[in-house]
């Protein structure tokens, strides 16, 4: 039987009420309706917490801003939902990662020809 870090679950329960904090509670006009949380690492000590998220066609900079200016409100709402004893400091970090794999999945098929579509001659 795996044994998880007291850090992970954490993490983890972090994630999903942030992901229902966001969406059902944050009444800001400047956040995109579909912010997704992609990961939380909790530090250590359980003090600080990186929240990661992704969003589609957005100012990620921007995004980051009012997530960032809406933390306390978010850690409050955490706070009164939790069962841990306390709850970490959120910092709003944005995730490139789905961009880059969008990226290297259309390069990699921009490079891989399906062997069944014939080869026509190139014409003059």
């Amino acid at each position: 039987m795996p044994s998880f870090k007291r850090t992970d679950r954490l993490s983890e329960s972090i994630q999903r009420k942030l992901s229902e904090l966001i969406m059902y509670e944050v009444k800001d006009p400047r956040l995109p309706k579909f912010v997704t949380i992609s990961g939380v690492e909790v530090s250590p000590d359980l003090s600080h917490a990186k929240v990661y998220f992704t969003v589609f066609n957005e100012d990620t900079v921007k995004v980051a801003e009012v997530l960032n200016a809406t933390a306390g409100f978010l850690r409050s709402a955490l706070a009164r939902t939790m069962t841990s004893r306390t709850v970490p400091q959120l910092h709003f970090y944005y995730d490139p990662s789905l961009e880059y794999g969008n990226r290297l999945s259309s390069v990699i098929n921009k490079l891989n020809v399906p062997d069944d579509e014939p080869n026509e001659p190139e014409q003059d």
